[in-house]
């Protein structure tokens, strides 16, 4: 699906806040509300919206332990990579995890409630898959930017 200006801004505006009421999109963007909510019925149809989610305050419900996690596999193959994701797919405490390029297979965004959380994540969970050779953590200090569409 091509995007012109007013579908992008429908969508930075939904991605912004989901619950935006139908007519106060239209009103930014320049259209009736009608075709306002077609346009983004026609996105959910297509797949160009995939779901939409809850963004919550993460200390306020006592996620207070937040790291970047690069993970490098022992061996790089089908086998362990597919052994690897089904684990990080299944756990709670990862909230995203990508395969990426460069020196770590993994780059992973982990959130649980204090380090001796995350580390038995680590202990009883990540390196009892026999398949990561090297872990390096980095802690997030704090929230530059969170949100937003690449364009």
């Amino acid at each position: 699906m091509r995007l012109n200006q007013r579908d992008r801004k429908i969508l930075k505006l939904l991605s912004l806040d989901s619950r935006m009421p139908n007519a106060d999109i239209a009103e930014q963007v320049g259209m009736s509300a009608s075709a306002c909510w077609r346009r983004i019925k026609a996105f959910e149809e297509e797949g160009v919206i995939e779901r939409y989610s809850l963004v919550l305050d993460e200390e306020k419900v006592g996620l207070n332990f937040r790291a970047i996690v690069m993970v490098t596999l022992a061996r790089y193959d089908p086998e362990s990579g597919s052994k690897f994701e089904k684990a990080m797919a299944q756990s709670d405490l990862v909230v995203g995890c990508y395969a990426t390029t460069g020196k770590e297979d993994y780059h992973m965004h982990v959130l649980c409630e204090d380090i001796k959380a995350y580390n038995d994540f680590l202990e009883k969970y990540l390196f009892k898959l026999g398949t990561v050779e090297s872990v390096q953590t980095n802690v997030i200090l704090r929230d530059v930017k969170r949100s937003g569409l690449g364009f």
